[in-house]
């Protein structure tokens, strides 16, 4: 992990999310894209169909006719919080469904843009629900103190800047496991990476929760940042390397 820490640049990680975009065309990465994104396409459409017709049942059931111009301000509520709470929830369970996908497309693209003959094995299964596993703990662990700042007089002010760095914070650490897993790095070597690649982490997670955020884009959002967080990682492993053809990038 030396390699990993002569760097630590925000820019680094739109760089790799601009060589994303050209490789998730590639044609090798087609048959890893199509699984994940029918899964998303799924989870998505269930949970806002669901959420949909449950909120318009409350609003029915409790707002009185003669209040009903509060459906304006009501239903932008609810399309804010579906995006806000959506990446720890359907997004969360998406990626505990699709792991073992997100983990072989992130060993292709490393094949692809090492140019290595084999690509990097996949851990087993288990191994990597475990992880998933590990990950989410992690997370809830720490999202309740932050829903509770919402309700602290004062505190409540600086909460959603605490939240836009957590949730940035989540997400890189959801994708950059799957380049590092597929390199024998587990949770605690995961963790480790993070530190030392904080603002670089923060920029990558920022970015896709951008995406995640925007309809449409959402569905494939996941499957960019795998592919994003696989180049960030590649790029670092060279730092120590001396240039050579079959090193460079495509």
């Amino acid at each position: 992990m030396n390699a990993f820490k002569k760097s630590n640049n925000p820019l680094l990680a739109l760089q790799c999310f601009g060589q994303a975009l050209v490789l998730i065309k590639h044609p090798d990465l087609r048959k890893f894209l199509l699984i994940p994104l029918l899964i998303n396409i799924v989870l998505f459409s269930a949970a806002f169909t669901i959420g949909y017709y449950s909120f318009s049942s409350l609003l029915h059931s409790f707002i009185p006719d003669w209040l009903a111009w509060l459906d304006w301000l009501l239903w932008p509520l609810f399309f804010i919080s579906f995006l806000v709470f959506g990446f720890f929830s359907f997004t969360l369970l998406a990626n505990l469904i699709a792991a073992p996908y997100y983990n072989r497309l992130s060993a292709k693209t490393w094949q692809i843009i090492s140019g290595a003959s084999v690509a990097t094995p996949d851990l087993p299964w288990h191994q990597v629900f475990f992880g998933e596993l590990q990950r989410l703990r992690y997370l809830l662990l720490r999202v309740l103190p932050l829903l509770v700042l919402f309700v602290i007089p004062v505190l409540n002010l600086v909460s959603p800047l605490l939240w836009t760095i957590f949730a940035a914070w989540g997400i890189a650490m959801e994708y950059i496991a799957y380049p590092l897993e597929n390199r024998g790095q587990l949770f605690a070597a995961q963790q480790q990476f993070l530190k030392q690649e904080r603002w670089g982490m923060l920029s990558l997670g920022g970015l896709t929760s951008l995406g995640l955020g925007l309809p449409v884009i959402n569905l494939m959002a996941a499957p960019l940042a795998v592919i994003a967080a696989t180049v960030y990682v590649q790029r670092l492993s060279l730092l120590d390397q001396p240039e050579t053809g079959s090193n460079k990038i495509v």
